[in-house]
């Protein structure tokens, strides 16, 4: 029974193998250009590919581009919190405490004085407390505050309109066509100092990961309901007059990972300035950009980015802040279509080569290197440059149907090779073969490559299919004998008198064009090479591998006999 079923798979598959061919490479690129499609406008496969590609890339570059020696970051950490827990309690501490610092820091004339701090509400208990630290603050021009912008669906419910909030700007009607009708009023979280209310000093601080929560971009403001809403480091990067990018999300050029920047504990910071005699560098915040922020893990602001599992969000400002002045964020093809392009490229040449029969063992070198190639390029390109070429998902595409198509090629050959021996059924009255056995007469070997640059053209000669094989190169003995020589082969039905007339105008038609086709592949000009034509009918009554072997003999019997009579002549 086990017999049996072989059998009925073998038939079947030399059925599927003759009736479809080199058509079923066409068949199956169009099957994955419907999923390549699918994927892109549904479920996003190779956009996930592309976020841990760019992830597992960032993460194991060999040039790591240096954090900006300019950003400096003070740290509100747990030694911190401890060290001034003593004095103002626990967090958040009286206004007071940051009035001061700030006034001290701005002694030393910093570039720019960073909150990554959200100030949102009054403090009851201390309202003098307030009223220094927003002195203090109105009395500079260098210092910029965060706020937070809430979830749409909460719209509805704020008090706040666009037109309330400083620095926020109308987009240009043309530009907002496709925006929908604001509801009215947007809902933020604003300072509630009135001295940080001002134009170009406050920007969301809002870090938006991708779906799998992972941080790589940095959004630079968002276009609500027709109005602009700037991000901090946009806003802080148009203060410093650097060349801000004109793009709403930014893809994160990361220096590292976390503790990358210059860090400087707040309390150690604080309690110089109040000390006495200062043991600090008095100049040790000039000229720089500083960032006030927090790495403790009780304030629970940590996030996953591309780097890290648990990434401070002051870094991650710091990294967008960092990115904007220097103007080195990485450029990468963003949407749709440039996946779609370079995954139905790599796809439809992959499929050419295996539907013109181009040289597999050659093939395989080209595809494999290929491919290696261009992920290289992608890690080159990310290591070298600002750009990051993202190939994964076109690259895992074209190895899908490299497989595929490798697995059918390697299955089909196996079925005709089984449809050789059992092709024709007891019974039945045949199938009327023709050989065409071509011997080139080259003193020298001329080895398997060149065979199979013979091999292939020969098969683009003609529109009938067929067969071309070689001895393999590496035969020796008397079988080497037979290493410079090609079959072609055709089968037709017995009755089928056109088909057989055609194949043979198609053989002359080769025979014709047999010392081009070698010149072509590099066979030597002074090379010859003599064929004939051999016709049979194969039975159904008699196991068909002796009638080929039989069929295969006569026909290189009737080319030595042809040579025979030539000499004699």
């Amino acid at each position: 029974m086990f017999s049996n079923l072989r059998l009925a798979i073998s038939h079947w598959s030399a059925v599927f193998a003759r009736r479809f061919r080199n058509n079923f490479y066409l068949f199956l690129a169009a099957f994955l250009t419907v999923l390549i499609v699918l994927d892109a406008s549904v479920f996003n496969v190779g956009t996930n590919m592309r976020q841990k590609a760019f992830d597992f890339t960032v993460r194991h570059r060999v040039v790591q581009p240096a954090p900006d020696p300019d950003i400096v970051i003070v740290d509100i950490d747990e030694a911190s919190l401890a060290a001034l827990s003593r004095d103002y309690g626990r967090w958040p501490w009286p206004r007071q405490v940051m009035g001061e610092f700030l006034e001290h820091l701005e002694a030393q004339q910093p570039k720019a004085v960073v909150f990554d701090i959200l100030f949102s509400d009054a403090d009851v208990y201390n309202p003098d407390s307030d009223a220094y630290f927003n002195e203090v603050v109105a009395g500079t021009d260098n210092t910029f505050f965060p706020f937070l912008r809430l979830s749409e669906t909460q719209d509805h419910l704020s008090q706040i309109s666009p037109e309330m909030i400083p620095g926020v700007q109308r987009i240009p009607a043309e530009a907002a066509a496709n925006i929908p009708p604001a509801p009215g009023n947007i809902a933020v979280v604003l300072p509630h100092f009135e001295a940080m209310l001002k134009p170009g000093r406050i920007g969301t601080h809002n870090i938006y990961p991708d779906r799998d929560g992972i941080v790589r971009e940095y959004r630079l403001y968002r276009d609500d309901y027709g109005w602009r809403i700037p991000s901090l480091p946009l806003v802080v990067g148009q203060a410093m007059g650097d060349k801000v990018p004109d793009q709403e999300n930014m893809l994160l050029n990361w220096r590292g990972g976390p503790f990358t920047y210059r860090y400087a504990s707040f309390s150690d910071v604080y309690l110089d300035m109040s000390a006495k005699t200062p043991k600090r560098p008095q100049n040790e915040f000039t000229g720089k950009i500083v960032i006030i922020g927090s790495t403790a893990p009780s304030l629970f602001d940590l996030k996953a980015t591309a780097m890290a599992k648990t990434h401070p969000g002051v870094e991650i400002l710091a990294t967008a802040i960092d990115n904007v002045k220097n103007g080195d964020y990485l450029r990468f093809w963003r949407g749709t279509l440039p996946y779609l392009a370079m995954s139905l490229l790599l796809v439809w040449l992959t499929a050419a080569a295996f539907y013109r029969n181009v040289d597999r063992d050659r093939f395989n070198s080209i595809f494999s290197s290929s491919q290696v190639a261009l992920l290289a390029i992608s890690y080159i390109g990310i290591n070298l440059t600002d750009t990051y070429v993202d190939l994964t998902g076109p690259v895992t595409w074209a190895i899908g149907y490299f497989s595929i198509a490798k697995v059918y090629a390697l299955a089909t050959d196996r079925a005709l090779q089984r449809w050789l021996a059992f092709g024709v059924s007891p019974g039945e009255e045949g199938l009327q073969a023709i050989l065409m056995p071509v011997l080139i007469a080259s003193p020298e070997p001329l080895g398997e490559g060149t065979l199979k640059k013979i091999r292939g053209e020969l098969l683009e000669i003609g529109k009938i299919p067929k067969n071309v094989e070689s001895m393999k190169g590496i035969q020796s003995g008397i079988w080497g004998l037979f290493g410079d020589m090609l079959v072609i082969r055709w089968t037709c039905e017995h009755d089928n008198t056109a088909q057989a007339d055609r194949i043979r105008q198609e053989a002359a038609g080769i025979g014709e064009q047999l010392a081009m086709a070698l010149r072509r592949a590099g066979v030597p000009s002074d090379v010859d090479a003599r064929y004939t034509l051999h016709e049979g009918l194969l039975s159904g009554e008699k196991p068909l591998a002796p009638q080929w072997r039989a069929l295969f003999a006569q026909a290189i019997l009737k080319l030595e006999h042809m040579q025979e009579e030539k000499d004699k002549a």
